[in-house]
């Protein structure tokens, strides 16, 4: 964990054994496991807090793309709308400015005929 072998740790046990002494060493080891215990809780529920933040905000990144990306594509569906609506504007109106020249054209003949009958 700490580079701490088997020696070092039984120097560390018997200075701990002389300086607290046999009757607290036992208590005192409880409570240093028990805070390890609390630190290694303590740093995993930061941890998934920390992963938890994290994929929220992907997932956040993700929605907003897929919402600007579909916003992209309406505006280029109303874009090519527009645009056939227009096309097809232009289309009827040069079939409109060639249709009364045929009716005229018709017309003319019609008067010609009609005059000719009369005759």
């Amino acid at each position: 964990m700490f580079g701490i072998g088997g020696p070092e740790l039984l120097i560390i046990v018997v200075v701990a054994l002389i300086v607290i002494g046999p009757a607290k060493l036992p208590q005192m080891m409880r409570s240093l496991g028990k805070g390890i215990a609390e630190f290694k809780r303590m740093s995993n529920d930061v941890k998934s807090t920390l992963d938890h933040e994290i994929q929220q905000a992907e997932s956040d990144t993700r929605k907003k793309e897929a919402e600007q990306a579909l916003a992209e594509k309406k505006a280029r569906e109303a874009v090519e709308a527009e645009q056939a609506l227009a096309e097809k504007r232009a289309r009827e109106a040069a079939e409109a400015e060639k249709a009364p020249t045929v009716d005229a054209e018709s017309a003319a003949e019609n008067s010609k005929d009609e005059s000719k009958e009369s005759a």
